[in-house]
């Protein structure tokens, strides 16, 4: 035991302290290693704990109809474009696909220029409408109608800028 410190004295009396320099060098270098690798993993742990998961929602009770973009994620969801799709095409807003007076739902539209943030466990209403009970059935079942035919894909974005899309189609509307 007593060897190894009687050696690296031994090494310093007679000129060993460039070797003794040589070792504070080595372990300067791994601490400092460490500590990038140590920063690569926490930053790896914070992109992927407040990343958005998004989740396309469909309700259907008692006279209440929407569509929402739920956020199940605990970071938030940057929403950037929202596509509707009908028969093959694609539109930007809802109203261009269903053929319903737009004063009868609420809808909302999302594109380039105009962009949404859904924080973690909130959603954003696209389509909702209330149908009375003393309006008709036949009201009802034109906007399931209308609904079943459409799909949404809704392009987002983490705050780290990594993209993801989500995508649904309506046909549970049509049961």
């Amino acid at each position: 035991m007593q060897l190894i410190p009687g050696l690296l004295i031994h090494q310093c009396e007679r000129g060993g302290g460039a070797m003794l320099g040589y070792i504070s060098i080595l372990i300067s270098w791994l601490a400092l290693s460490a500590t990038f690798y140590q920063l690569h993993l926490q930053r790896t742990h914070n992109g992927k704990s407040l990343q958005p998961l998004g989740q396309i929602d469909l309700e259907d009770r008692q006279g209440h109809i929407y569509v929402r973009i739920t956020n199940n994620g605990m970071g938030p969801m940057i929403i950037d474009k929202l596509i509707f799709i009908k028969d093959g095409k694609q539109y930007m807003t809802i109203v261009d696909c269903m053929e319903l007076s737009a004063r009868s739902y609420t809808q909302i539209g999302v594109s380039e220029s105009i962009q949404k943030v859904v924080l973690p466990h909130s959603h954003l209403t696209v389509f909702e409408t209330r149908v009375e009970e003393q309006d008709s059935e036949d009201q009802v079942q034109q906007i399931r109608q209308q609904l079943s035919s459409i799909a949404l894909k809704v392009e987002f974005r983490d705050i780290y800028a990594n993209k993801t899309t989500v995508e649904r189609a309506f046909h549970w509307f049509s049961r």
